[in-house]
């Protein structure tokens, strides 16, 4: 694991994941695609290399995360580097296609038992669902990840050469 975080280029966050296959999953999307990942602890599993092979297989070696022992510990580091959190949730009305993605956004994802609690839908900055077919009530973690993280490198012109 690589800590190396740039400034200018935009973050997943995933807040106290519940499943390793999809955060084995969204590290070796975020290697693939040069970005940056904050893992929030509590994880509902030990976080280490052995629960992530599987699904990240030899791209955990290439990705590059840093581990937050909490959301407050996480969220002092945003504030001191003045970073806009944007959360994915199911219960926001702003299309993930209609925000105008910065640079240096955090692209939030909560845990996929449960979403965020209350505290943190109420400190993203930003808001965004993935509108689906009436009655259908989430995607899987990793490919909610990857549609948003795709919209907003898309915008960004940012995807890797």
């Amino acid at each position: 694991m690589n800590d190396t975080i740039s400034k200018s280029a935009i973050s997943i966050a995933l807040y106290q994941p519940d499943i390793p296959q999809n955060t084995g999953t969204i590290l070796r999307m975020a290697a693939c695609l040069d970005l940056h990942a904050h893992i929030i602890e509590p994880c509902g599993f030990a976080l280490n290399d052995r629960t992530l092979r599987r699904a990240g297989m030899d791209y955990l070696d290439r990705s590059t995360y840093t581990k937050h022992l909490s959301w407050s510990h996480f969220l002092e580091w945003t504030e001191s580097e003045s970073r806009r959190l944007v959360l994915a949730t199911t219960k926001a009305s702003h299309a993930f296609t209609d925000l105008d993605y910065l640079p240096n956004d955090i692209l939030l994802f909560g845990r996929e038992s449960v979403g965020v609690p209350e505290n943190v839908h109420e400190r993203a900055d930003e808001r965004i669902t993935i509108p689906m077919r009436e009655g259908e009530r989430s995607l899987n973690l990793a490919i909610s990840t990857a549609m948003v993280a795709s919209e907003a490198l898309r915008q960004l012109k940012a995807f890797p050469s």
